[in-house]
């Protein structure tokens, strides 16, 4: 059934809007699947708060237009599933790259970061990504090590002190 033109352009908009907002955008292959696959990577997506969507690739063309994800435009070929990021950049790239391992239909053709378009090899390292929670951790524990290393070398002399004479009293307890 044709879509009327009122229709495409309120897809437009809602896809033009999406990749506004994204953070990473991934373009995969979905050919051979079966519904109740498509259904289990939507369920997956909603889960990691992922956006999917099936386009036609000349709405989706029109929609990433003048967006950071205009370089995907080349990558649009054939039936593909549209995966937006909207919270963490990585998320997209694990979802997707989680259901690939357990379904060969699905295959990654490209992904984009900010405005770089990456090959689809690349979305093992962008999966592994670590999310923002993560990232600060990281950063807190980075930051904290000096201070607790200073602490330490502080704490060590008297520290010393209590285990010599520990050791001197047990010696002499002994004899």
């Amino acid at each position: 059934m044709p879509l009327l033109l009122e229709d495409k352009r309120a897809i437009v908009a809602e896809v033009s809007e999406m990749a506004n907002q994204a953070h990473s955008a991934v373009v995969a292959e979905y050919r051979g699947m079966s519904v109740s696959e498509i259904t289990e990577l939507r369920k997956q997506a909603r889960e990691a708060s992922v956006s999917l969507r099936v386009v036609r690739n000349t709405l989706a063309r029109r929609a990433v237009t003048d967006t950071r994800f205009e370089c995907l435009k080349d990558i649009l070929v054939g039936p593909v599933i549209l995966a937006f990021s909207m919270d963490d950049p990585g998320a997209a790239a694990r979802v997707i790259n989680k259901f690939t391992k357990t379904n060969d239909k699905l295959i990654v053709t490209g992904l984009s970061l900010g405005e770089q378009l990456l090959d689809a090899k690349a979305i093992e390292k962008v999966a592994k990504l670590p999310t923002y929670l993560e990232a600060i951790s990281q950063l807190m524990s980075v930051m904290k090590a000096p201070i607790t290393k200073l602490v330490q070398t502080l704490n060590e002399p008297h520290a010393k002190l209590a285990r010599t004479i520990a050791a001197i009293r047990d010696q002499k307890e002994a004899t």
